[in-house]
């Protein structure tokens, strides 16, 4: 297992960070020419989303051929140069493998449906029950799971879109295939991998679900950590200088626990999304609702100190491709735009666990707050603006629910500088208006930009133990606006404040003279014991005995 507690990953979707060649997408090319910059920002890995063949049904995640790299994003040459640049800036680079399903344009799943017995092995064929599918499950994008192939009188199953075929990881011949593709990049030079719902890989029984849509049958199944045992010991496992992770569907600590736990020999740390559902109303993501604060501190809570108890470890993170900007949902991205970005990240930044940056993140991009349905890129966003359409809902409703939960917010174009920077074509989507002011030229000449706040959180954490290694302990569990914690660690301890309002408030700290102010959003602290907090303020504390 490798030392992973003190470093910080920068998630690339490359489709939007930077295009080399001028066509409008992003590409691998585009990634090498800014590797300086991220060495200056001070990450250790990058994940980079799929960049393998891919019909791009599901935006690279339903990939045809896991050994080559799709046109769009350049060849194997331009790959090994991206792996060598980034390991001379000591970076070293994380694939997100696909390992749930493939497309259905993937060799194997070709040669299933040509009848090849062996291929047909390799997923889920059932014959059909009562008449009809097999099972009563639901599709994670809407609809049944099982698609009919009328030449066997067969469906095969497809826990996400019709194109993407579930793998059946009961077979051992799967699994060495799966084994083999890792060991090919690893060869080539990779240093870590992200897996992506890699908790629905052992499907325990094949039922209907009276009270659900399915899930109980599927996640966190009997044999997924025999599975990643297996996996971890003939792959990844063999290396020091390895890292994984991996994204968990509707988890659990405890489960997540034993996914990490370092003698279970495993996976390094684990993706959840709790924390990322507290503005779903009735749990519904296509709603507009204030985040719930309080429950969003209780998850904080809970998952920090029940993964401390059973020695699991946490991937730390508020962005990602597949959500909106944390900016906007839990800062203020006008009236407090700075502040509330520092703010942010140091609440995630100083937790227990390794942080993820998501492009653009560290030079506080928000939200595209489009209002024209023919700006979106997204299959899901553009389903349900129909969808929501059809149910009778206001036009200007459907697109306030489109920028506040839209995935394209967190996929438009890296804003590089005040003209945008990421291609000198049309991008392949409409960059955010934003870009003129909100961009990395304005953030690197800026000593109090969001970029050096974030450069020092990274320093930080490599320089105090009690960052990288310290225990969690909860404060102001009830505080109305504050979230609070304490770090420990062998004599060392942080209080880490953050003021997720745009309020003035306080809170009471004991003996606040023996602590130093390590950073904060704000100059000229006056370190009372009623410690007054203005809005959106972080403040971290500091004292070794």
């Amino acid at each position: 297992m490798s030392n992973f507690k003190d470093k910080v990953v920068y998630q690339i979707y490359p489709k939007s960070f930077k295009d080399s060649n001028n066509d409008g997408i992003g590409d691998l090319k585009g990634i090498t020419s800014k590797l300086d910059y991220l060495k200056l920002l001070g990450i250790d890995y990058i994940w980079i989303t799929p960049f393998f063949i891919s019909p791009q049904n599901d935006n690279g995640y339903d990939i045809t051929d896991y050994y080559h790299i799709d046109p769009i994003y350049g060849t194997m040459d331009d790959l090994d140069e991206l792996i060598k640049e980034a390991d001379n800036r000591n970076i070293g680079l994380m694939f997100d493998m696909v390992f749930n399903h493939t497309s259905t344009t993937h060799e194997w799943f070709q040669k299933a449906l040509n009848g090849e017995q062996k291929y047909k092995n390799y997923y889920f064929f059932k014959k059909p029950v009562n008449g009809g599918m097999p099972t009563n499950w639901e599709s994670k994008f809407g609809g049944p799971v099982w698609e009919y192939v009328e030449k066997f009188d067969e469906y095969y199953l497809h826990l996400f879109d019709k194109t993407q075929a579930d793998l059946n990881w009961e077979n051992p011949e799967v699994r060495a295939e799966l084994a083999k593709i890792l060991n090919f990049w690893i060869d080539k030079g990779v240093k870590g991998f992200r897996f992506d719902v890699i908790n629905l890989i052992s499907k325990n029984a094949f039922e209907d679900d009276n009270q659900g849509i399915g899930k109980k049958f599927y996640t966190d199944g009997n044999k997924v950590n025999q599975y990643l045992n297996e996996l971890n010991n003939i792959t990844f496992g063999k290396y020091n200088d390895m890292i994984t992770v991996g994204e968990m569907s509707a988890t659990t600590i405890e489960n997540c626990v034993n996914y990490t736990y370092p003698g279970n020999h495993e996976l390094d740390m684990t993706f959840n999304f709790h924390h990322l559902k507290v503005d779903y109303q009735n749990k519904e993501k296509w709603t507009v609702m204030d985040f719930d604060f309080q429950e969003l501190k209780e998850l904080f809570n809970n998952w920090q100190v029940g993964m401390q108890i059973g020695h699991g470890w946490n991937a730390l993170f508020w962005n990602c491709h597949d959500q909106p900007r944390s900016l906007s949902r839990f800062g203020n991205d006008t009236k407090c735009h700075d502040e509330s970005a520092k703010m942010l990240a140091t609440a995630i930044h100083m937790q227990r666990g390794t942080p993820y940056i998501y492009q653009g993140e560290e030079i506080g991009m928000t939200n595209n707050y489009f209002t024209d349905i023919h700006q979106y890129r997204d299959v899901e966003s553009i389903n349900y603006y129909h969808i929501l359409k059809n149910q009778g809902t206001n036009e200007n409703d459907i697109h306030k629910i489109l920028q506040a939960k839209s995935r394209d917010n967190a996929r438009s174009p890296m804003q590089w500088n005040k003209d945008g920077g990421f291609s000198e074509n049309t991008p392949w989507m409409e960059m955010n208006p934003n870009h003129t002011k909100i961009n990395v030229e304005n953030n690197l000449n800026n000593p109090n930009s969001i970029f050096h706040y974030y450069q020092n959180l990274i320093q930080l954490r490599k320089k105090y133990k009690v960052i990288s290694e310290g225990s969690y302990i909860p404060m102001e569990k009830d505080h109305p606006y504050i979230y609070a914690y304490k770090r420990q660690y062998r004599g060392d301890e942080l209080i880490v404040i953050n003021n997720f309002y745009d309020v003035d408030t306080s809170i009471e700290i004991e003996y606040i003279n023996d602590y130093k102010i390590l950073t904060s959003n704000y100059d000229n602290h006056q370190l009372n014991k009623h410690l007054s907090i203005r809005p959106y303020e972080t403040i971290v504390l500091y004292k070794s005995e």
